[in-house]
């Protein structure tokens, strides 16, 4: 495999009077990497076998993408690209990237459809993301494309999650989109009673520490 020296950064919350790891605070590309090791034939066996079954934190992974609301989820990716995943190639696209998602998960122009009619110019007002359905003015299936162009420098991310909010991976790999109240409610479970004893610590995340966290999180 080519070296690259491209890495991820997380941000830890560590307890230092208990010497415990608390949480970590992970951006988009972080869970976009981590969602991606579902693609790996473990995402089958995670499928078949049910979470529950599952030894070490695959389980928690696969239900933190079960679980995540849509609001999170990137336009064009969909949830069953990793837990019922197809695509099984750890090839990875460009040496510059830790991400190995595939293809499916990459947001894509959506489509829109309209009405076939030439002669009733009342059904061109009408527009559809549901290829074939009923025009409501002359009853035509609408299957004439019209392709969505977003507004001017306007570029798809590329991914699974959303960008506008960084997120909460505890130790077990469940994940989490990050806010205030949640943060405060981890600390409040974990019996935090005095803030000056919480470090931040930044870690990075490249190729070796990859491999050695794919080792281990079986």
């Amino acid at each position: 495999m080519a070296t690259t020296t491209t890495t991820l950064s997380m941000k830890l919350l560590i307890d230092r009077k208990a010497q415990r790891l608390l949480f970590a605070e992970a951006s988009k590309d972080v869970v976009d990497f981590l969602f991606s090791l579902l693609v790996l034939p473990v995402g089958t066996a995670v499928k078949l076998l049910g979470k529950e079954g599952m030894v070490g934190c695959v389980g928690n992974l696969y239900g933190s993408v079960e679980d995540l609301d849509a609001t999170y989820v990137q336009p064009g990716a969909a949830k069953d690209a990793l837990l019922r995943p197809t695509v099984l190639s750890l090839a990875a696209s460009s040496s510059s990237s830790l991400l190995r998602l595939p293809a499916p998960l990459s947001a894509q122009p959506k489509s829109f459809y309209r009405c076939t009619s030439i002669f009733n110019s009342s059904c061109r007002s009408y527009i559809t993301d549901a290829y074939g359905k009923a025009c409501p003015t002359c009853g035509n299936q609408m299957t004439a494309v019209a392709q969505y162009i977003p507004p001017a420098g306007q570029m798809a991310e590329k991914g699974f999650v959303q960008g506008v909010v960084t997120y909460t991976v505890m130790d077990d790999l469940t994940v989490t989109p990050m806010s205030a109240i949640s943060s405060i409610t981890l600390l409040n479970a974990f019996a935090v009673r005095d803030l000056g004893d919480l470090q931040e610590k930044t870690v990075q995340l490249g190729y070796n520490e990859v491999d050695h966290w794919i080792f281990h999180l079986f």
